[in-house]
């Protein structure tokens, strides 16, 4: 009796701990805890790092913005597209995107002045904000995979819509020429937001990627259905 009594016990606290592990959320803000209804109601199920994107956010963003890496050491890239909302045709204007990439040497290097909280970010990052058309230009370096590791090249991406309260991520955008993107590692991307890889043009020395975002694609909680 006593064994049979220890037994139901243990697995008891087994299935605890398996749905306690499972249940958790991604805390954009970790002085503030996420209840349970912010879990199953967080759009885009919760972004590690995205919140930063408020911190030395200008008051004045616009559609077209040139990174501090675009006077670095690097491949010059200007990536440009049209954000859409969930129906993949009507634009989607005053969408906020921000980006964070690493430098020419893989790093996410910080700068002098730089407040303390974005450091994680490197001081390669940004702001655009969608036009009456939905267009974004962001001028910028390509950026180098992390040293001594199979990662492809990539900049982060994460979005805040005028009429969603909460920000959240989309793929991270990768190159189609990267050698460490190979098939196993194209098959894990998300498709958040479409697609992320992207192709590049030269052009006189330009590196062009052309990418549409369209909003709410593959997003979870995502507050509009088609």
């Amino acid at each position: 009796m006593i064994t049979r009594i220890i037994y139901v016990i243990l697995v008891f606290t087994i299935l605890l701990a398996f749905v306690g592990c499972n249940g958790q959320a991604k805390n954009n803000n970790p002085s503030v805890p996420i209840t349970p209804t912010e879990k199953s109601t967080l759009v885009g199920g919760g972004c590690d790092g995205c919140e930063l994107m408020y911190v030395g956010m200008p008051t004045d963003i616009f559609s077209v913005d040139t990174s501090s890496g675009w006077n670095e050491i690097g491949k010059k890239l200007l990536v440009k597209g049209t954000v859409f909302k969930l129906d993949g045709k009507t634009p989607a204007p005053n969408v906020i995107i921000y980006y964070w990439q690493t430098d020419d040497n893989g790093y996410y290097s910080p700068k002098d002045g730089m407040d303390e909280k974005a450091i994680r970010h490197g001081h390669i990052r940004g702001w655009v904000k969608t036009d009456k058309n939905g267009k974004y230009a962001i001028y910028t370096i390509k950026p180098a995979p992390y040293p001594n590791e199979d990662i492809p090249a990539h900049i982060h991406i994460s979005i805040k819509e005028p009429n969603i309260p909460n920000e959240y991520y989309i793929d991270e955008f990768v190159f189609d020429d990267d050698k460490f993107l190979n098939a196993e590692k194209r098959k894990t991307m998300e498709n958040r937001g479409g697609s992320g890889i992207l192709s590049i043009q030269n052009s006189d020395g330009l590196q062009i990627a052309k990418h549409n975002i369209i909003l709410g694609f593959n997003i979870p909680n995502y507050l509009e259905k088609i």
